[in-house]
């Protein structure tokens, strides 16, 4: 259930955050290290223990709009906390998901899964399910759908399905559409298999490497972006058209370069990812800061991309992953609190109706008059036919009429060949005709003759005309969906019936959690209204227990006040080392610059230079010929 406030311009919902936390694993079991969290999946609440702290010192506490341990379960995950999102992008709504948290904490298995296992497939192939099966069951409408898929490696953007995985991509702007980028391949695709066939191909192509964190670890921010367009006629006569987009994001591990051992390349990947989740933190911190007036979204290409999941046109669920041992204390806490910032983001989603770029809207247009072309060609064809008879009987008794020419013509493909075997046995015969007739000169036969030849001849290029348009219209119309019709679905009505009754008992449990949110924030402040004391000694008692309870939330605020200074002073010092190492590149640069690069061609090469503010890089000008 999203949480909803409305303002006198338009309708505002938060972002939704819900937190997971993966099991130990076996190098943390091995190692004997405690675990130092603890969830109340009830309340959505999760606490997390120093574990270098005093014994009577408090854990901090943190509450989401779901949390789930590591027993839950990846299908109850998506009913519960992303099925209503991917619902509302078939509606016409735009929807981000995405995983935020330290590198080997589950992100991966949590967006993508185990796709062999069903038990284990996480929300990515069940947002493929979900669509297609929702489609298949839709009435009166039709659908196209497009997927696309890039990454962000180093703060280079790269089609993960194109050919040349060394093409860079640019990041453009329009006015009315905003941020998208350019030159990105988005496909069609028309079935579960296919678009699951696309994401493959994709992974292929991801950057991951190794570290001291994960074996596997995800070193760029990849984003498979899903387009459903929808077409329905309404009462007015007219095609009105929706279109939803869904950006499923795998954003790479935040990590501390010297707990990941990195060095060389991989320290300069890790240093970009920082970067980059450094700039979605202050982003983050901007929007939920009514103070700032400037959000800093060109930061970096993925808050660029991300900018209207953040505070714009967008449904947006954030999923926090964490592990539980005592050495990921501080990468835990961090994360919490970055989820904890990203709740207070107010979004303005809105349906997207009748957008210019709609392509469905292209493919109709086009399908159109591809048929309009076909019913001239049956129509000039008819024409022929009743002028090249040999008399009105004739005509009447070979050829039917033009409502039998359009029956024939509806029956497809044997009316076709129908048609061009009486037409050629005739023209065969008026050939024969012509031959035995001793009454004609042998110049004029030929004549006859050749003119019969040349009409079969345009017999046979109006069929192949005819059936090149066809093949034309059944591409298209097959990249069309419609509910119920060119899909099948395999559902029989008792799965359909459990899915419903599972759909029901996660919205339930989300209503469950919510309100006891809602009565523990209502306790506090309607204790006093309900107290009743028999006696003064009662009510010392209970002021005392008070008090206490203030008393230990105001330490716990100092304690979050050093622990906020502690982590900026520590991102300070990482931001600081990161700058003496660009330093040293660049001195190093600047090195080989002036002792290897003549002074003419320097100067040359900086005349050209000009800086691209939009693409935030430096770009040398092509060369005028004088």
């Amino acid at each position: 259930m999203w949480r909803k406030k409305m303002s006198r311009q338009k309708s505002s919902e938060t972002v939704r955050v819900v937190l997971r936390c993966r099991p130990m694993n076996y190098r943390e079991i091995a190692a004997g290290y405690e675990g130092v969290i603890d969830l109340d999946v009830k309340l959505g609440q999760v606490c997390v223990h120093n574990p270098r702290s005093a014994p009577g010192d408090l854990s901090k506490t943190f509450t989401f709009d779901a949390v789930y341990d590591s027993n839950s379960k990846q299908m109850d995950l998506y009913d519960e906390t992303f099925l209503p999102l991917v619902d509302s992008v078939l509606q016409g709504f735009n929807g981000t998901i995405f995983a935020y948290g330290q590198t080997g904490t589950g992100k991966t298995y949590t967006m993508e899964g185990v796709h062999t296992d069903p038990e284990r497939r996480g929300v990515i192939p069940n947002a493929f399910d979900h669509i297609f099966t929702r489609i298949s069951r839709s009435q009166n409408r039709q659908y196209l759908v497009r997927a696309s898929y890039l990454e962000i490696y180093q703060e280079e953007i790269r089609d993960l399905l194109a050919k040349n995985q060394n093409h860079r991509l640019e990041l453009k702007e329009r006015p009315d559409t905003g941020v998208y980028v350019k030159d990105l391949i988005s496909l069609v695709t028309k079935s579960v298999q296919e678009i699951d066939h696309l994401m493959s191909v994709g992974n292929r192509n991801r950057s991951i490497g190794a570290t001291n964190m994960n074996e596997h670890s995800s070193r760029s921010h990849a984003i498979f972006v899903i387009t459903v367009e929808s077409s329905e006629v309404r009462d007015d006569g007219e095609s009105h058209i929706r279109v939803g987009k869904l950006n499923l994001v795998d954003l790479a591990g935040s990590e501390r370069q010297a707990k990941t051992g990195a060095q060389g390349e991989r320290l300069k990947e890790a240093t970009k990812i920082n970067l980059s989740l450094s700039a979605l933190g202050n982003v983050i911190s901007s929007l939920v800061d009514g103070r700032s007036t400037h959000v800093p979204y060109r930061d970096s290409k993925l808050t660029r991309i991300l900018e209207d999941s953040l505070g714009g046109n967008a449904k947006t669920i954030m999923v926090a992953t964490v592990g539980p041992a005592a050495y990921n204390y501080e990468e835990t806490l961090t994360t919490l609190r970055y989820a904890n910032r990203a709740k207070n983001i107010k979004n303005k989603p809105r349906i997207n109706e009748d957008p210019k770029e709609a392509l469905l809207r292209e493919f109709q247009e086009e399908i159109a008059r591809l048929k309009t072309q076909l019913e001239k060609r049956s129509l000039v064809r008819h024409k022929r036919k009743v002028t090249h008879s040999g008399s009105r009987e004739e005509s009447s008794a070979s050829e039917g009429t033009e409502e039998e020419w359009d029956m024939d013509n509806e029956k497809g493909d044997e009316a076709e060949l129908h048609y061009v075997k009486q037409e050629s046995e005739r023209l065969e015969r008026e050939k024969t005709a012509i031959l035995e007739d001793h009454s004609l000169l042998e110049s004029e036969k030929k004549c006859l003759v050749a003119e019969k030849e040349r009409m079969v001849d345009d017999l046979q290029w109006e069929i192949k005309a005819k059936e090149i348009l066809l093949g034309k219209v059944k591409m298209m119309e097959s990249k069309l969906l419609v509910g119920g019709k060119n899909i099948m679905d395999h559902t029989n009505e008792q799965q359909k019936m459990l899915q419903l009754r599972r759909q029901e008992i996660a919205e339930q449990k989300r209503c469950e959690r919510e309100m006891q949110q809602q009565m523990e924030e209502q306790d506090e402040e309607t204790l006093e209204l309900r107290e009743t004391f028999s006696s003064l000694q009662q009510e010392v008692e209970l002021k005392t227990k008070k008090l206490k309870k203030l008393f230990a939330k105001l330490q716990a605020v100092r304690s979050e006040t050093r622990d906020l200074q502690d982590e900026h002073v520590k991102a300070r010092q990482e931001l600081e080392q990161t700058q003496n190492e660009l330093t040293r590149e660049l001195k190093l640069r600047y090195l080989i610059i002036e002792n290897f690069i003549p002074p003419e061609v320097k100067n040359k090469l900086m005349q050209r230079a000009a800086f691209d503010e939009e693409d935030d890089h430096w770009k040398l000008q092509p060369i005028i010929p004088g």
